[in-house]
C-alpha cells in the first residue's frame, strides 16, 4: 500500500561535510511512496520509518544522482537562451528527447554558445540527510493513481514557482521538489 509521507529533512555532502539543502522550518516534503518521486536511496529508508521519528541515512552516488560523467555536456546557441540572464553554475529547466523535465548546469558561456551540463548538480556526491517524519498516512486511490499529493497537481508557475515565465522555449514546471526533496533556485526555462 502505497503511504503519504511529509518529512522534514537537512542534506550534507558526506564528504565534505558541505550543507546542500534543508527545509527545516518550512512545510514538510510530501510525497507518495513507490512512484519514484524522491531518490531511491532516501526512500528506501523512509517508507521503514514511523511517524515522528529520525534518522540519519547516508546514500551513495548509485542510488542517488549517479556518478558525474564527464561527457554529458553539449554547446548550444546562445539565441536558445533568450530572456535568460545566464550565470555560470546557474541550473536551468528543459525538456528531454522523450519530453522529459531535465535540469542542467550552465558550465560556461560565450557571445555565441552557451555550454551546459546535464548531470545532476549532485551526481558524484555521497549524500547525508537528517530526516524527521512529519506525516504518515495510507495514500488514496486518487493519489496512488495520479502520484500526487492530495490528488491536485501542485500550483506554481514556470520552473517551480518561479516567475521565469518571459522566457520563450519549452517553459517547464519543475519537479525538483518531488523526485529528490531538494530544490534548486532556477535561473530560467527554455533550453532544450
Amino acid at each position: 500500500m502505497s503511504k503519504v509521507i511529509g518529512f522534514e529533512y537537512s542534506l550534507k555532502d558526506a564528504n565534505s561535510g558541505e550543507q546542500l539543502d534543508s527545509n527545516v522550518g518550512a512545510a514538510p516534503l510530501e510525497f507518495v511512496s513507490g512512484k519514484g518521486q524522491i531518490i531511491a536511496g532516501l526512500e528506501t529508508k523512509l517508507v521503514e520509518m514511523s511517524e515522528n521519528e529520525s534518522a540519519d541515512v547516508m546514500v551513495q552516488p548509485a542510488d542517488a544522482y549517479g556518478e558525474y560523467n564527464e561527457e554529458a555536456m553539449q554547446t548550444l546557441p546562445k539565441e536558445q537562451f533568450a530572456g535568460i540572464e545566464l550565470a555560470e553554475g546557474m541550473t536551468l529547466y528543459g525538456q528531454g528527447e522523450q519530453g522529459e523535465t531535465v535540469q542542467v548546469t550552465v558550465k560556461s558561456f560565450t557571445d555565441s554558445d552557451v555550454t551546459i551540463d546535464y548531470n545532476h548538480p549532485m551526481a558524484g556526491k555521497t549524500l547525508m540527510f537528517s530526516v524527521t517524519i512529519k506525516s504518515l498516512r495510507d495514500a488514496t486511490e486518487e493519489e496512488i493513481q495520479t502520484g500526487v499529493v492530495g490528488g491536485m497537481a501542485a500550483m506554481g508557475g514556470c520552473c517551480g514557482g518561479g516567475s521565469h515565465g518571459e522566457s520563450e522555449g519549452s517553459c517547464c514546471s519543475s519537479e525538483g521538489g518531488h523526485d529528490h526533496g531538494h530544490s534548486h533556485g532556477g535561473g530560467g526555462c527554455g533550453c532544450h
